[in-house]
């Protein structure tokens, strides 16, 4: 497939934080980020929703890659309901990732020598050969391959080429991904110090989408994930706790959980309301996610300020939510990616607009329990 089949963002585009950050009134510029800040006290973020490709890096994709192999490998489904629920609700701001995990994964920790990870992900990878299971543990920030171990990348066999690679990444990086996660990070400041001033509650939401299959070579997504990698019908609610949302026995004071379990078990249930579930089990807690370095990485920060925040009767939490995806795109897009193919499904106006009304509502209901 040719690189016009892929999607790919514009060489030298560099996104802003006005263009990734949504809520009520952005769109139009009818109301301030800091009016919005002022009423909402959620804010959702999508780590891994961007799938176009910077322009910069396509000299090094594998002339294998489909665009269905380019979408699966992210959280697809994410963005456009996110975006459609922060134009619907006041109590919410969203900020959205424009690049691809491709280029590194907000939602592991930050590689203190982010070239020396890649090459070392990049050698674990060649080692292995394509389509091969490969443990990329500890340099999983930036994928040479997708989770069916695709090889997304024509890795150069110099040394030379190689090193161009890697200055490809680090660089492109900064043009949307860096954005993202300065946005992000600088938006639960500015929240943290309006919500310390005034009381209430803070909630640092990172919204996630996965499928319960992943592909094959001829591009069919209907490879079942092991029993234990599976998703619950609709979501799994993360917050490093276990199926009760309670601390695990075996993860000690180093790895708390990011939100009260009685505030998650109260945000399953308001879950099942708000998307109509009919099987308590189809909303699970936990499982198979614990949850990742964004609900981490708040949690640590709620706790430095949990004094001050007791004071001021402010409540905080963080919690990963993780889609099953053929959930979100229906089951007629569904079917369409269990058959083999190289494009991707047409997303359902209507069913993301039914989505983030259930989002809404769920979070709602969660808010009226007091």
């Amino acid at each position: 497939m040719s690189d016009a089949d892929l999607d790919l963002i514009p060489s030298g585009t560099v996104f802003t934080s006005e263009q990734i950050t949504h809520f009520v009134g952005s769109a139009d510029g009818s109301r301030s980020l800091e009016d919005a800040i002022r009423q909402a006290d959620l804010l959702v973020s999508t780590p891994h929703s961007g799938a176009a490709i910077p322009e910069e890096i396509a000299e090094f994709l594998s002339p294998a890659l489909t665009k269905r192999l380019q979408y699966d490998f992210s959280d697809v489904a994410t963005a456009s309901v996110v975006r459609r629920w922060a134009e619907i609700d006041p109590r919410i701001v969203a900020v959205v990732n424009p690049h691809p995990r491709l280029i590194r994964d907000p939602n592991r920790p930050r590689p203190g020598d982010v070239r020396g990870t890649l090459a070392q992900a990049i050698e674990r990878v060649r080692a292995a050969g394509a389509w091969q299971r490969v443990d990329l543990t500890g340099v999983d920030a930036i994928r040479p391959v997708t989770f069916s171990f695709f090889p997304i990348l024509e890795i150069p066999d110099t040394e030379a080429g190689l090193a161009r690679l890697v200055d490809a990444f680090a660089r492109t990086a900064e043009q949307g991904l860096g954005v993202y996660e300065s946005t992000r990070d600088r938006l639960t400041e500015q929240f943290l110090t309006t919500k310390l001033a005034r009381g209430g509650a803070f909630t640092r939401l990172s919204f996630h989408d996965t499928m319960n299959t992943t592909t094959t070579r001829d591009g069919a997504v209907n490879v079942p994930r092991a029993e234990q990698d599976r998703l619950p019908d609709v979501v799994a609610l993360s917050n490093r706790g276990d199926a009760l949302g309670e601390p695990r026995e075996a993860a000690g004071p180093a790895d708390p959980p990011t939100m009260p379990g009685d505030a998650l078990r109260a945000l399953a249930e308001a879950h099942r309301g708000g998307f109509e579930v009919h099987r308590p089990e189809d909303v699970a807690l936990n499982r198979p996610y614990l949850g990742s370095q964004e609900i981490l990485a708040a949690g640590a920060q709620f706790r430095e300020v949990a004094a001050v925040a007791e004071a001021a009767e402010l409540r905080l939490g963080a919690v990963q939510a993780e889609f099953r995806r053929e959930y979100l795109l229906g089951p007629a897009a569904t079917a369409e990616l269990h058959e083999p193919g190289t494009g991707w499904v047409d997303e359902d106006p209507m069913r993301v607009d039914a989505l983030a009304h259930a989002c809404m509502r769920a979070w709602d209901a969660f808010r009226a329990r007091g």
